[in-house]
């Protein structure tokens, strides 16, 4: 029965069944669509100004002292620091307050600080001891001074 039908035949009907199978395929991988997703952007977290200067022997007539220092950066990627300022916030002693100190000068840094403890640096910052002429100023004899730092953006 297979003897009538020609080679002719059998590869027009497999060449008809490639088209259809193909044109089916075809269609089945055109197609279109649309999505969506979401995204979140991460956070730091603060990092720490350290002064490593050691400052000793403030008084009057005395010449300011540099201050200087790095940073503890706890996080796992570097972050921007701009600058890093200074105030006396006051002393040991009650009887000498912040006053009788100065901060001055600037401490740019314009740079990345890498994650970790102790790492990148800033300086320019000078602390003096203020000579007020018609003050007693001994309650600030042997006075530890306390200095808080900012780390700024810009």
């Amino acid at each position: 029965m297979l003897r009538g039908i020609t080679r002719k035949a059998v590869v027009l009907v497999t060449a008809g069944a490639l088209a259809i199978i193909g044109g089916v395929a075809f269609a089945y991988w055109t197609n279109t669509g649309t999505g969506s997703g979401t995204a979140t952007t991460g956070s730091n977290d603060a990092i720490t100004v350290n002064q490593v200067s050691t400052i000793t022997d403030l008084g009057p007539g005395r010449p300011a002292q540099t201050l200087s220092g790095n940073f503890d950066n706890p996080n796992d990627n570097q972050v921007f620091v701009g600058s890093v300022t200074a105030e006396v916030t006051g002393t040991d002693v009650a009887a000498c307050d912040a006053s009788n100190y100065t901060v001055a000068g600037s401490a740019p840094v314009a740079a990345e600080v890498p994650s970790g403890t102790g790492v990148g640096t800033w300086s320019g910052l000078t602390i003096q001891f203020n000579n007020k002429p018609t003050v007693n100023q001994d309650a600030c004899k042997n006075a530890v001074v306390s200095i808080t730092y900012t780390a700024n953006a810009s």
